[in-house]
């Protein structure tokens, strides 16, 4: 089970091909080399062949909703790009929703060229760490199923495919508590920013009252 386990991972591993930023080209793209791209940089990992990694009507409905920023003459920046390739990840663990709120201040405080950090320094920041991550994930993996294959130890028959069950049920409760553990971070982000919304209207509020007031 164990080598089983570590080869699915190696050959998954194998096949992530993680966007560089220098990769992105330079020049606006047009809507089919958007996608284009991205099905040949993130496509190695679809669970099934005809699947898209991205289609056309998900990028005109993250325009529509405000989690793309709108493109420029139907072109599409580099940052657009980096903001389609953070969509996408997310979009696996995350509602549409939680995502929006996850990225509205990276997009109205990085978008636009020569905000500081630009998008692209935060995508390789955050990228330059993924080797270390995907070793945390393989030191977790062998631990898990090492507690996996010490499980059922009493049972005769059938201990191989319940071990793997076990080793299931641990990464999936792992991925549900993590999962859990963001959307709450979420939440926290969302409060804070209909906090300062609410103290905002607030305020307009009260100098529309002091200015009535001093015309009186």
């Amino acid at each position: 089970m164990a080598a089983d386990i570590s080869k699915l991972l190696e050959s998954i591993i194998e096949k992530m091909d993680l966007i560089e930023a220098d990769e992105i080209p330079n020049i606006d793209l047009y809507m089919d080399q958007v996608t284009t791209f991205m099905e040949s940089h993130l496509g190695n990992l679809k669970r099934n062949p005809e699947d898209k990694v991205l289609t056309k009507t998900m990028i005109n409905n993250y325009a529509k909703t405000e989690l793309l920023p709108s493109p420029d003459k139907k072109k599409y920046s580099k940052n657009h790009v980096i903001m389609l390739t953070f969509i996408y990840y997310f979009k696996n663990v995350l509602s549409i929703s939680d995502i929006k709120t996850l990225m509205r201040k990276i997009t109205a405080g990085h978008f636009k060229e020569g905000s500081k950090p630009e998008m692209e320094e935060i995508y390789n920041e955050i990228l330059q760490f993924q080797p270390d991550i995907i070793e945390m994930v393989k030191a977790d993996l062998e631990k898990k199923t090492e507690i996996a294959r010490e499980s059922f130890t009493d049972l005769p028959e059938d201990t191989e495919y319940l071990r793997l069950f076990s080793l299931l049920c641990f990464l999936s409760f792992d991925v549900y508590l993590k999962k859990t553990l963001v959307e709450a971070v979420i939440d926290k982000i969302e409060l804070q920013e209909r906090d300062r919304r609410d103290k905002k209207a607030k305020e307009k509020t009260k100098e529309k009252t002091n200015h009535a007031a001093g015309e009186s």
